[in-house]
């Protein structure tokens, strides 16, 4: 299914099969690919210009969506991973890939993560971030997710005999979450939830999580 760039084509298809008035604006974000707000009967929904040529079945999620924001999203995540060569990349911004540590191998600990919990379907590259040499810091980052590299990264202060291995892992699971859960809903006040009900319900389907949390507080 193709629209016209403007995405008027969409908006009156969505408005038509969802029953709801939806308000559309296409967009190149790539930090925030598709993302829906409700207010009253209204919906405002707001779509990077890839979904354009999506497929029926992509734009028939869409509005399963927007029905139903916890309506499960695999093909739209799909679609995205698929279509990443259309958004914007800054080339500066290139980041070496870096799996082997001294006592820890991100790239085994993700590929059993991956096979374990999400059926082998996360290819989002991950790697070990810059040591920092300076002082003390009040709050250490552990891990992020890049959308716009689609890159986990790991800071190597985990590198260490001392953290065990179920810590690491639930930090690269956390990160994997955020890779797999692409479709990010925004609230009443119109701000993205990075830790949806939903992202924090699966983050605590990790095998270890009450360790890793009780290990966490304790170190």
């Amino acid at each position: 299914m193709k629209f016209p760039e403007t995405g008027s084509s969409l908006q009156a298809y969505l408005t038509r099969i969802t029953g709801k008035s939806v308000s559309l604006v296409v967009t190149d974000n790539s930090t925030s690919m598709l993302t829906v707000k409700k207010k009253g009967d209204a919906v405002f929904l707001r779509v990077h210009r890839m979904f354009l040529s999506a497929e029926d079945d992509v734009i028939g999620e869409i509005a399963e969506f927007i029905k139903n924001r916890k309506f499960s999203t695999p093909l739209i995540r799909l679609f995205i991973r698929e279509n990443r060569y259309s958004l914007k990349k800054n080339p500066s911004r290139q980041i070496s890939i870096r799996t082997s540590g001294r006592f820890h191998d991100l790239r085994e600990i993700f590929d059993s993560l991956n096979k374990n919990y999400f059926r082998g379907g996360i290819t989002s590259p991950i790697t070990w971030g810059k040591k920092i040499i300076s002082g003390k810091v009040k709050k250490r980052t552990l891990g992020s997710y890049s959308r716009s590299s689609d890159t986990i990264i790991i800071n190597p202060f985990l590198d260490r005999r001392k953290v065990p291995r179920y810590f690491l892992e639930f930090v690269v699971y956390h990160e994997m979450l955020h890779s797999e859960m692409l479709c990010e809903e925004t609230g009443s006040n119109g701000r993205r939830s990075i830790h949806s009900r939903e992202f924090k319900k699966r983050e605590q389907l990790f095998e270890h999580y009450d360790k890793a949390l009780s290990w966490e507080k304790k170190n």
